[in-house]
């Protein structure tokens, strides 16, 4: 089959490999759609960050060059034996955490925090951008009929969004802000209507992203024409109780952490390439909560249901559709170079 494999930085290939096999415990799934994730661009422009090279994975065994793509739907077209959940045919969606089950963090259920954690996609274990993938049945969840593939490949990302906010202080009627605008930015938007924030104010600079932010009912304001940290305290009396901070941009920190109220939250959302630089006294003397969070847990099921209902729409946050063997050109470069996309899927049908 032809998948995408992650070689080095800037070292994509398409290349043609062995189909996987539905081994004891598994289902192999025929890939449909496959997003582009945000990681997977650092890992392309800056990586390895999660993708093991030179030492195998401690759970997967492998190192690059690896299959890459995590946010992705399709359906299974073979059961292995012991799989009991899952029946050919079934449409799906893979949460695509690997976690070793024994470390603290694994039995305290939090098995995002693995200490040998790693994502099916960027860890080993077969991606997204491929034909097929096999994937633990335990890493498999059903997605109705009323969903479409594409709506089915937002559930990843989307998934981050609602556990950045499930894990906020945040209650109803509260006021927040969301640094960034791209797409996990505009899923977070989409997390806090669902959360029932009462003002979501967004920081971003692209038109095309301010558009889209204030169309799904986020009050923009532009850095190029305010002060952030003044206009927010302004409008909000004082600063918003939680600001997520989604650009891994390293000043902006330090406007998401200045744009909240007293014992407000900020929640770091994004991965950062490089250091940070913060200003302790502005948490301290304001008794403010700094604190992040990586990827989700148990959430998938309420963000597939939170769709059934509307929220985090496909035909609002799909930006453009492409093929695999586009996904370099058409995919990875042109996030580089288009600031108006947000999230572009690609399918491995030719």
């Amino acid at each position: 089959m032809q998948a995408l494999r992650w070689h080095n930085v800037k070292d994509l290939r398409l290349e043609t490999i062995e189909e996987p096999a539905a081994l004891e415990g598994k289902v192999k799934i025929k890939i449909e759609w496959c997003g582009i994730c945000g990681s997977d661009l650092h890992e392309y422009v800056a990586g390895p960050i999660f993708i093991p090279q030179g030492t195998d994975h401690p759970l997967t065994g492998e190192k690059a060059p690896v299959v890459m793509g995590h946010e992705f739907s399709g359906q299974i077209v073979e059961v292995g034996q012991g799989v009991s959940k899952f029946n050919v045919g079934d449409r799906v969606v893979v949460e695509p955490v690997f976690a070793c089950g024994e470390c603290v963090a694994c039995r305290q259920g939090k098995y995002n925090l693995c200490e040998k954690m790693g994502f099916l996609g960027l860890a080993g274990g077969g991606g997204g951008f491929s034909e097929y993938v096999a994937a633990d049945q335990h890493m498999v969840h059903k997605i109705p009929d009323s969903l479409s593939y594409e709506q089915g490949a937002l559930v990843e990302p989307s998934a981050v969004a609602l556990h950045a906010v499930r894990s906020s202080q945040l209650k109803v009627g509260d006021k927040a802000v969301v640094f960034g605008a791209g797409p996990i930015g505009l899923l977070v938007i989409e997390a806090l209507k669902a959360s029932g924030a009462a003002e979501i104010y967004v920081v971003e600079l692209s038109e095309e992203r301010k558009s889209k932010a204030e169309e799904l009912g986020g009050i923009v304001i532009d850095p190029k024409q305010y002060d952030v940290v003044e206009e927010i305290q302004k409008r909000t009396d004082g600063g918003v109780d939680v600001a997520f901070e989604v650009t891994g941009v390293p000043p902006v920190l330090t406007q998401a952490i200045n744009s909240t109220k007293l014992s407000g939250q900020i929640m770091i959302v994004s991965i950062f390439e490089k250091d940070a630089t913060i200003t302790p006294n502005n948490i301290v003397l304001k008794e403010r909560n700094l604190t992040g969070i990586i990827g989700y847990r148990d959430v998938f099921p309420a963000v597939i249901s939170l769709m059934e209902q509307g929220y985090f729409p496909a035909d609002k946050l799909v930006t453009k559709r492409i093929k695999l063997n586009e996904v370099i050109e058409h995919g990875f470069e042109a996030l580089l170079k288009e600031k108006n996309h947000v999230k572009i899927l690609v399918s491995p049908k030719q």
